[in-house]
């Protein structure tokens, strides 16, 4: 370990005094007055026979794990709480994540309500409108995640984030604004809704098992596709009774939706807790529980220190660079197509500006009903233990494969309209893989400091796709950012297989490794707050 805070002598291992080691027989516990010191406690060999030493800096969930020793979670117990957490987490949490999708899609149905023309848009500037948003979304997750996870208030965090970004799109329509500070503005929403993806990745990590993550995921993400409708519907309403207002249609639907995401933002922060250990919704027995029934996941609540040896262990790990260049590539198509959307429906497709509000709803209404079926699918499959269905990861090859027929079907039938239309439809399975990417995120990578920066680096290849793919759009009649859609697609493929064998084949060796050697017994390891490097008991979750 480099980091000074973590250099530790190996002869202190032996002064169970000085460290707050506990000896049962053979079983090293950790004591709770000890609990939150940075004294060692033991150590272990990690699954490439490094040694590793553990100490007392460990997870939230450590001191509600010693008190939850005696305690037996029952099957009966175990569904009435996750569907205790489902009812009180989940309702708000899929809303709040359809409307950062309607905030920053707000601009693609502006552009056919006539904010091009207000603003004196020419040539390629529409297409940097979208490249600018995912500029400030990359540089916010260079600050927001550091500072989430330094907080001990991350709900509370989290909702003024949103609350500042709803004031933020509300001032797209302010009548001084032109290009530049639209461009400006457009920076500024992205930066802060760089926060919300890596919060709700570490928050369903904090309530779920490892393999509930994946369809949890996949309902929350998918309500894109609900944000997706309701923006629409919005953006038809307003323009069919425009002449109505006192200012543009596409002015007021900014100020709509920015209130709206001003008061979600409100009830987040009053609704949510920080964290589990403080869920106003849970007995203390239910919090008990709750740490029982996660402890599968060889991960707790959260540590709020910077470990500077599980920053560099994110790094060196090639499953991070997989996650980059996956939501890389398969982001780019997403940049061109959220932002271009309605512009191919009117353009390309002939469509007047009333029938491309309208048609928009079906490509998310394809996302919103889409992406929860491949989760309840690959999860079917778990509980049923079908073997190789039983992979999200499979599941996720599968998406892009059907995905990727229908960008060929865009791109290269263009004598035949409904095929095109079909092709584009279809393009809203796509974000079943990048969600892939998401829970592998949250349940394959272990050490807090390790999973916010795993998180932080996949979301910089999500924004720079993002930021690319607007820019395949600028030439018409777009074929090249058809053809660049098909390649992008063909690549993700080959990266979700290399994902697969990559985890696959360490899981037996991993397996191999604890048959050979003799770890020693340590209560609560689970809440150690170790990587997944450093673990010898974690499995990768394919």
């Amino acid at each position: 370990m480099d980091d000074k805070a973590d250099r530790i002598d190996k002869t202190t291992t032996n002064s169970s005094s000085d460290v707050g080691q506990a000896e049962i027989g053979n079983v090293v516990s950790f004591t709770e007055d000890k609990i939150g010191d940075r004294n060692v406690i033991t150590s272990i060999l990690s699954p490439n026979g490094n040694e590793v030493f553990i100490n007392s800096d460990v997870d939230e969930a450590m001191k509600l794990a010693l008190k939850a020793k005696e305690i037996e979670l029952t099957p009966e117990e175990d569904k009435k709480l996750v569907r205790k957490i489902d009812l009180c987490m989940f309702p708000l949490m899929c809303l709040l994540y359809a409307i950062q999708f309607m905030d920053k899609t707000t601009n693609g149905n502006a552009a056919v309500m006539g904010l091009r023309t207000d603003l004196h848009m020419h040539g390629t500037q529409y297409s940097w409108v979208g490249s600018s948003f995912y500029f400030g979304y990359l540089g916010g997750l260079f600050i927001l995640p550091p500072l989430m996870q330094k907080s001990k208030y991350l709900i509370k965090t989290l909702a003024t984030i949103v609350i500042l970004w709803g004031l933020v799109l509300a001032l797209h329509a302010a009548p001084s604004v032109n290009y530049a500070s639209f461009i400006f503005l457009r920076c500024l929403l992205g930066f802060l809704e760089s926060a919300i993806t890596p919060a709700f990745t570490i928050i369903t990590a904090q309530y779920w098992k490892q393999e509930e993550q994946f369809l949890r995921i996949c309902i929350w993400f998918g309500f894109n596709g609900f944000g997706g409708v309701w923006g629409s519907a919005m953006a038809y309403g307003l323009f069919t009774k425009g002449s109505t207002y006192s200012i543009a249609p596409w002015k007021v639907l900014f100020i709509t939706t920015g209130c709206i995401t001003i008061f979600v933002g409100f009830l987040i922060g009053i609704h949510l807790p920080d964290s589990p250990d403080k869920a106003w919704f849970l007995t203390e027995r239910e919090k008990l529980l709750l740490v029982q029934r996660i402890r599968g996941n060889q991960q707790g609540f959260g540590n709020h220190h910077i470990k500077k040896h599980q920053i560099k262990e994110a790094f060196i790990d090639p499953r991070t660079w997989l996650y980059f260049l996956f939501s890389f590539a398969n982001n780019i198509p997403n940049g061109g197509l959220t932002n271009f959307m309605s512009i191919l429906f009117s353009e390309d497709f002939n469509y007047s500006t009333k029938d491309t509000l309208l048609i928009n709803m079906v490509p998310a209404a394809v996302e919103w009903v889409g992406v929860p079926l491949f989760g309840y699918l690959s999860y079917l499959c778990f509980t049923k233990k079908i073997r190789f269905l039983d992979s999200r990861l499979v599941w996720s090859f599968f998406a892009i494969a059907i995905v990727f027929v229908g960008t060929c079907m865009l791109a290269f039938a263009q004598k035949n309209k409904h095929a095109r239309l079909g092709g584009v439809f279809i393009q809203y399975l796509a974000p079943v893989a990048f969600i892939c990417t998401l829970a592998s995120v949250s349940a394959n990578t272990i050490g807090y400091t390790k999973k916010w920066t795993v998180s932080s680096i996949n979301l910089i290849g999500y924004a720079v796709g993002n930021l690319v793919g607007p820019r395949t759009f600028d030439q018409k009649p777009y074929t090249g950012a058809k053809i660049a859609m098909v390649v992008c697609y063909g690549a993700c493929l080959v990266i979700l297989a290399a994902l697969y064998v990559l985890n696959y084949r360490e899981n037996i060796r991993r397996d191999k490794a604890a048959m050979e050697t003799k770890q020693p017994e340590i209560e609560n390891i689970e809440f150690a707050d170790l990587t997944d490097f450093e673990n010898p008991h974690f499995r990768y979750v394919l």
